[in-house]
């Protein structure tokens, strides 16, 4: 397939010519796609088709080298299109038609239902619709900050444009000076739904215009008007061109195919076999092709490689910690502004693109950013009340070769953005997800932010890891602990003020030698007679169980588990054989770390005695204490607890 050059004044006859017959051969492997895996999203696939032939001819993609640095990306964001994406990347070269056609859909197959990186030319794995634009937000802005001067372009359906997150990626793109961004609207009027205009009503043009965007409209099958509306975006040849750019295509849903076209049944439907013959017909190929092709794919093993997608490496110098003295009062959120600060002015150098970034959503103050917000501000983006998209953007931006903090309150940042955190976790980002306010703690904000749900959500992420530091000291170490691994991760703390954890002979435990170590616990007191586990704001409260039992002559360990994921599990080994053990912790107790070690110790056929001490239910307004005390978390209660199971 050829390239095309945007320098040039429109596509040449040769070229249209060209193109048509691409789209022939490719409407033919949207229809034997999935045809031959009976299910598949063929009428978006034929709509889209137009705009995705010119667009890969326009873009400065290299199909022997798909994830070269140098490249403009394409993010396909309603990825149920899958059938004609691929279609397309056969044609430009980026992998042969056989596989494609031979494992579409199948299990273990890199050709999945909706885009995935694992293809080679697929950028962001998408499905949920409206999270496309916010990754091409993300990658847009990574390229500004590198300096170069690569293209974003991100293929939308008309339907998704009815998702909030849309409009919150808009916004963003203008704040944030996405010239480099031009998004391509499939606007087909037709849904699973059937239309629209009755799905939802909306101006989508008018929508577009008033959040300051450029917009061209295209009849999305002339392959000379799609050229010509991305070279004058690309050439920002528009009446805004500093800001992004939308091209609203209007197409026709299963274009190409004489009964299919403006019929909303062939949205997610494959065509039953006799009408997939008609249609092969049709666009002048052999009928016969799909019999043969359905016999070889019964005996075909899945063999295409996945291609790999890890994010982008970056090297980070790591700050001497700070240390807090024990009459220190303060709160771990203080703690993580000072450490990421410090990571900032170690590692984000004048004249030099930031290597750390930090976001958050109007909380600035209170997730204690200010002060990385002051030194490094081209590093700094606030984002406005729109959580989800601020997730997506995150991610996507820490794939880039960047070191990326998302702080908001627990109720924001795993609650209402869980699926983009999933998402982010099918992309294999890399992001620092550092969350304040979580638990009963937050106190007199009352229930609807008070997060004590956030590990039982976290749990259904494989690949996220979890800390809760117990103290400001504890804190700075997980800070610049995980400024040095890659992956997602969790960091969570509470609202208040917390004491300085130390020994018993009153020095610091977290000192200027402790080592933060994923999956290894902290022994904070010794005893026999059994073992409190806890983890954050309880550390404190337990710890005053523990001298209230001393002082009755009760000895038992006390065993502050930081690391929650990986589960430090040598030393809860080793801590059954205390036998009698309580889980202590700010959080529904049905979902929390004590179910995590109940489980553990199950399947490990390990017997103690075991309870579970936390939240049965959302907390009223009240002052922290107050409401520990309502829920049975302050140290008398502890304490009793303790002793209850000692003497059972």
């Amino acid at each position: 397939m050829m390239r095309f050059d945007i320098n040039k004044e429109d596509l040449s006859k040769e070229e249209l010519q060209s193109l048509e017959l691409a789209f022939k051969r490719c409407a033919r492997r949207i229809i034997l796609a999935t045809t031959l895996a009976r299910s598949g999203h063929p009428g978006g696939s034929l709509s889209s088709l137009s705009m995705l032939l010119v667009l890969y001819g326009v873009a400065k993609v290299n199909p022997k080298n798909p994830r070269s640095e140098d490249r403009d990306r394409i993010v396909i964001s309603q990825g149920h299109i899958s059938p004609g994406v691929y279609s397309v990347l056969c044609e430009y070269g980026f992998f042969p038609e056989e596989p494609f056609l031979m494992e579409f859909r199948r299990a273990g197959s890199a050709f999945a239902g909706h885009v995935e990186q694992s293809v080679p030319g697929v950028e962001w794995n998408t499905g949920n619709l409206g999270q496309g634009l916010s990754a091409a937000c993300g990658m847009a802005k990574a390229l500004k900050l590198k300096g170069l001067n690569n293209k974003v372009f991100c293929l939308m359906g008309d339907g998704e444009q009815q998702k909030g997150q849309v409009i919150e990626a808009r916004r963003w793109a203008v704040k944030f000076g996405l010239d480099n961004l031009i998004v391509l609207v499939d606007y087909n009027k037709l849904q699973i739904g059937g239309d629209t205009s009755k799905v939802m009503p909306q101006k989508i043009k008018e929508e577009i215009l008033a959040t300051s965007w450029n917009v061209i409209e295209v009849d999305g099958h002339n392959f000379s008007e799609i050229f010509r509306a991305l070279k004058k975006a690309i050439k920002k040849e528009v009446h805004n061109p500093k800001n992004p750019t939308a091209i609203l295509a209007h197409t026709t849903m299963g274009k190409g195919i004489s009964f299919m076209e403006n019929d909303p049944k062939w949205h997610g439907m494959a065509l039953p076999e006799d009408m997939a013959k008609k249609a092969l017909e049709e666009l002048g190929f052999d009928p016969q092709e799909l019999d043969i092709l359905k016999e070889r794919r019964k005996s075909w093993n899945i063999s295409f490689p996945h291609q790999p997608h890890d994010p982008l490496p970056i090297k980070i110098e790591i700050p001497e910690p700070t240390i807090y003295s024990s009459d220190t009062k303060t709160d771990c959120r203080s703690a993580y502004g000072n450490a990421l600060l410090k990571l900032a002015e170690k590692n984000n150098l004048p004249d030099k693109p930031p290597k750390i970034l930090g976001l958050t959503c109007d909380l600035e103050g209170s997730v204690k950013m200010g002060g990385f917000k002051k030194f490094s501000p081209v590093a700094f983006f606030e984002s406005g009340i729109q959580e989800h998209h601020t997730a997506t953007v995150a991610g996507a931006l820490s794939r880039e070769g960047f070191l990326v903090f998302f702080s908001t309150f627990g109720v924001f940042a795993v609650d209402e953005v869980y699926n983009q955190l999933r998402l982010n976790s099918l992309n294999k980002t890399a992001l620092k997800v550092v969350s304040t306010h979580l638990g009963a703690d937050v106190g007199e904000d009352g229930p609807t932010h008070q997060c004590i749900d956030y590990l039982g959500i976290l749990f259904n992420l494989p690949d996220f890891e979890i800390y809760m530091p117990a103290d400001p000291n504890q804190t700075d170490h997980i800070i610049r602990c995980i400024a040095k691994r890659t992956g997602n991760i969790f960091v969570g703390m509470g609202r208040s003020k917390v004491d300085i954890i130390t020994k018993e002979d009153g020095t610091l435990y977290f000192d200027e030698n402790y080592q933060f170590i994923p999956g290894k616990a902290d022994w904070i007191r010794k005893g026999e007679k059994g073992a409190i586990i806890t983890y954050g704001t309880m550390c404190q409260y337990a710890l005053s169980a523990w001298e209230i039992l001393k002082n009755k002559g009760t000895e038992v360990s006390l065993l502050n588990i930081a690391s929650i994921k990986p589960l430090p599990e040598e030393d809860l080994l080793k801590a059954s054989e205390l036998k009698n053990i309580l889980v202590v912790e700010d959080h529904y107790v049905e979902t929390g770390l004590g179910s995590r070690i109940a489980s553990f110790f199950a399947l490990k056929g390990i017997s103690v005695n075991l309870k579970l001490l936390g939240l049965k239910g959302p907390m009223s307004s009240g002052s922290p204490k107050e409401l520990f005390k309502l829920g049975g978390l302050d140290p008398e209660n502890i304490a009793k607890n303790m002793e209850n199971l000692i003497n059972a």
